[in-house]
């Protein structure tokens, strides 16, 4: 089940459409006052937001033919693409806490962004919208949908369920395995450590959610659409579970701002979503190429 150079061409083709349309086109919407700050949802205006659904939609339906006959495939790849752009260009969330340096600002800025990878995952979906409207346009089957389903009743409902609350918490477990950086020790924490590379953000994130989307698929048979949409709620996860107020607090009072008490609190929302969403797909389709292995090895 080796890629094709087709296959290949299409997959740069329909990402291409989304550095396009999302990654450059759209970067003014959200784009920061200053190239150091962090891209958030607050960045954007309320007209500005729809511009940026209209163009995720439009990514994902023209994806979707660029690619066809597997756009529902290949086509989803365009928006999170477009947003990865985004999230490599601005800045990190060490700068994010630089310029919010008080305690106050801080539980207001983590209160947001708890929230947060709620609206980028929107724009992910806004994207499958466009995918899906293209494929009821062109209304032939294609390769993968008809997948194989469980005859449990439950199952159908249950194994959604494991996958998203498995891929939150696998997801949080890698991110603080992968994203690594210098650590300071810490007295009350044990050990605090400093604001990962971008390059390791990615990996960490690219691989953690890939983990997860394999093991659900291999194990339950789900979709992909599972660990995407744990994506919105790990930021919110590890903020809630180890950003209590004196933790908090204490990081004020004795670190730096590039400094956190938990990697996964060190990555921006359009981060989570965009890089979860790909590891989520590529994770999703290793496990599919291993069962077609094991099937006609």
């Amino acid at each position: 089940m080796e890629l094709s150079w087709l296959m290949r061409l299409r997959i740069a083709a329909a990402v291409a459409v989304g550095v396009v349309l999302i990654g450059i086109l759209a970067w003014p919407l959200a784009a920061p006052a200053e190239s150091f700050e962090a891209v958030l949802s607050g960045n954007l205006s309320f007209g500005g937001a729809i511009i940026l659904a209209v163009l995720a939609f439009s990514a994902g339906f023209i994806g979707y033919f660029i690619s066809w006959p597997h756009g529902r495939e290949i086509g989803i790849l365009a928006v999170p693409s477009g947003l990865a752009i985004w999230a490599v260009r601005c800045g990190n969330m060490a700068d994010l806490m630089r310029v919010n340096p008080t305690l106050a600002q801080r539980q207001a800025v983590f209160a947001a962004l708890k929230w947060e990878p709620i609206f980028w995952l929107a724009i992910v979906a806004a994207g499958f919208g466009g995918v899906l409207l293209g494929q009821k346009i062109r209304s032939r089957p294609e390769p993968g949908e008809n997948e194989e389903k469980s005859n449990s009743e439950l199952s159908i409902y249950l194994n959604p369920i494991i996958a998203l609350v498995g891929s939150v918490l696998i997801a949080q477990f890698g991110i603080r395995i992968f994203a690594q950086d210098v650590r300071v020790f810490d007295p009350r924490l044990g050990s605090v450590m400093a604001q990962p590379a971008i390059g390791q953000v990615v990996f960490a994130v690219l691989v953690s959610f890939g983990i997860a989307a394999y093991i659900f698929k291999r194990f339950l048979n789900v979709s992909y659409i599972w660990p995407i949409a744990a994506s919105a709620f790990v930021t919110g996860f590890a903020i809630t579970a180890y950003l209590k107020q004196d933790i908090l607090q204490h990081l004020v009072g004795q670190h730096p701002a590039a400094f956190f008490c938990n990697a996964v609190t060190s990555v921006l929302p359009v981060q989570m979503v965009a890089f979860g969403t790909l590891g989520s797909i590529a994770g999703y389709w290793l496990a599919v190429r291993y069962n077609h292995w094991r099937k006609h090895a």
